[in-house]
């Protein structure tokens, strides 16, 4: 008896002092409302953001992922010559820069790392190119082993499958990378392009670094000027849902695990039933079980909550009220409890409690911060 209190005894105090581990989450922000990038504290109890202080005043450090260990933070400069720049999270959260590379295009608007975490991918939206930075030992990035550029002819201007009176257009006038990222097994990379509504696929060699264009190296996105934007992939691995900017639509893509190529499923609307107007579609948060799904809906202000009910199938289940003002990205805490969106031109953060069945409760206490455009959290 007496052990076995000792032993319940000792899993209290890992179970506290595993509650009581400092999270900190990262945000990026545009200039000139947001100053750089920012650390806030997360709270274990509350998920509460405290503690907020400028850390980098790196221009528009709107872009940001962070390694697997939570150790190395990676920050791209949405600047015409892109930068990334490889940052040491000590262990009180201060930040020592480790090195800064090109990003190997203009305008860089996405990072993501590799599943074993040796490359780093970037979207550059601007010039419409995507690189792959290798990452050393200690954390540090090297130069480009490989980029490619999108070409082709632009997308339509005007997206078919928008809500009636939509005028959600944006840059179909040449490409426009706007995200990259590997699948779960690392063997592939997918790239969205906005601007020429095309998703690229390549096979990748992650002892060289080296992207190979796939057969065929593109599809065309769901419908014409649809702007294919982000993506997530299913937990195992089978496929991912993409949001259409523009249309604001979801596409679900089936993946050929033994090609890597993608075939395009069902479509559906980001929006209500009934919704005339504009809006534009843009982040994706999927629940670490793959049952639930998040989109921000920009303009309308809304978190479109959606089940996930068989393969590729969703059921839509509410639209909550951001209160803010064009939620940019979502963020999931690791635990799944606290859903975070940036709301870029209402200069906050709101918090969102969500319950076991993913449906989500407002948490008022809204964090100011000028222009937020992402959120990243690391132990």
């Amino acid at each position: 008896m007496h052990t076995r209190n000792l032993l319940v005894a000792s899993l209290s105090l890992l179970a506290t002092a595993a509650m009581a581990q400092t999270h900190y989450a990262w945000v990026g922000t545009y200039n000139p409302n947001g100053e750089g990038l920012y650390r806030f504290t997360v709270d274990p109890q509350t998920g509460a953001l405290g503690n907020k202080t400028l850390v980098s005043t790196l221009p528009n450090a709107a872009q940001l992922t962070v390694s697997h260990d939570g150790k190395t933070l990676y920050v791209a400069s949405e600047v015409e010559q892109g930068v990334v720049q490889a940052l040491r999270v000590g262990d009180n959260g201060e930040l020592s820069e480790l090195n800064q590379v090109a990003s190997g295009g203009a305008g860089p608007v996405y990072l993501s790392l590799t599943p074993k975490g040796q490359h780093l991918l970037v979207a550059n939206y601007v010039s419409g190119s995507i690189a792959v930075l290798p990452v050393n030992a200690d954390g540090s990035l090297g130069e480009a082993t490989d980029t490619h550029q999108d070409k082709g002819e632009p997308g339509a201007a005007k997206p078919a499958a928008a809500a009636e009176g939509s005028f959600a257009m944006s840059d179909h006038n040449g490409p426009h990378a706007h995200m990259i990222a590997a699948d779960p097994s690392g063997k592939y990379v997918f790239s969205t392009d906005l601007g020429l509504d095309r998703l690229y696929q390549y096979r990748f060699d992650d002892r060289t670094g080296k992207l190979t264009p796939n057969d065929p190296p593109f599809i065309s996105a769901s419908s014409k000027g649809a702007g294919p934007r982000h993506f997530v992939f299913s937990p195992d691995g089978e496929g991912l849902w993409l949001i259409n900017e523009e249309a604001s639509t979801l596409t679900w893509y089936k993946l050929d695990s033994a090609t890597g190529t993608l075939k395009e499923g069902n479509t559906i609307s980001a929006l209500p039933e009934g919704y005339k107007g504009t809006s534009f579609a843009a982040g994706l948060a999927l629940s670490a079980d793959g049952k639930q799904l998040y989109v921000a809906n920009r303009l309308h202000n809304s978190i479109g909550h959606f089940t996930v009910t068989a393969e590729g199938t969703l059921t839509h289940q509410d639209d909550v009220w951001t209160r803010g003002d064009y939620p940019r990205t979502l963020t999931l805490d690791k635990q799944g409890r606290w859903l975070y969106v940036m709301n870029q031109r209402s200069d906050n953060i709101t918090r969102f409690r969500v319950a076991q069945d993913g449906k989500l409760s407002f948490e008022p206490d809204y964090t100011p911060v000028g222009s937020p455009s992402q959120m990243v959290i690391s132990p």
